[in-house]
């Protein structure tokens, strides 16, 4: 919105010579992290759905490294926020180049990733057809209750200090917003992740189950 670039990869629909008729489906996809990056080397995830018909966008959202230091900083206190406006935008852009049909875009990550396929499918409900969240985060309050040592307090500058930051970490949980998911999800959850509990993605299936 206030006229930043953003950056993310971009792979066409393989191969050319069969492709169906029409614009491509498009994957956004949502490194975790969430100050990672998506970089250019092989990803067999991806290849195995560029060359089954799908476009995909390696979303480099603010707030990813790579790109600076104001970029890489730019998802503190923004977390849930710029990630989901800038894989919306992607999504949105390549629609508008042509290159992407909007009725078949599905949103994709894992970890922090998958936290913000839930999130984006609880703020703009509809733009997405469906989302596929692997091991994400639902609860923000557990995350920074329940997360390794490795990134304990990571959540203080992603939202803010608790108890202080405890009404952004209600408001941008997905938990708390599950009645406005209206799009299919699938969720995937190891059983011995220490990083992402298997509560948080048990919580979500339990409350969309409820509706």
């Amino acid at each position: 919105d206030n006229g930043d670039a953003v950056y993310g990869l971009y792979y066409p629909p393989l191969p050319r010579d069969s492709e169906a008729p029409g614009k491509p489906p498009l994957i956004v996809h949502i490194h975790g992290g969430p100050t990672s990056q998506a970089d250019a080397g092989f990803e067999a995830e991806l290849q195995y759905f560029v060359t089954r018909g799908y476009a995909v966008v390696a979303v480099n959202h603010r707030g990813s490294t790579g790109y600076g230091r104001r970029y890489a900083q730019a998802l503190r206190g923004n977390w849930g926020l710029f990630d989901v406006e800038d894989a919306v935008g992607a999504a949105q852009h390549l629609v508008d180049e042509s290159l992407a049909d909007l009725d078949r875009l599905v949103i994709s990550g894992g970890s922090a990733g998958g936290y913000t396929v839930l999130r984006a499918l609880t703020v703009k409900p509809g733009f997405f057809r469906a989302g596929v969240c692997r091991y994400g985060i639902s609860n923000l309050f557990s995350l920074a209750a329940d997360t390794h040592k490795f990134e304990a307090r990571y959540t203080d500058s992603l939202l803010g200090p608790l108890p202080e930051a405890s009404q952004v970490y209600r408001d941008r949980s997905p938990l708390f917003a599950a009645d406005s998911i209206r799009d299919p999800v699938i969720i995937f959850q190891g059983t011995e992740d220490e990083v992402v509990d298997k509560s948080q993605s048990d919580a979500i299936v339990e409350s969309l189950k409820r509706r």
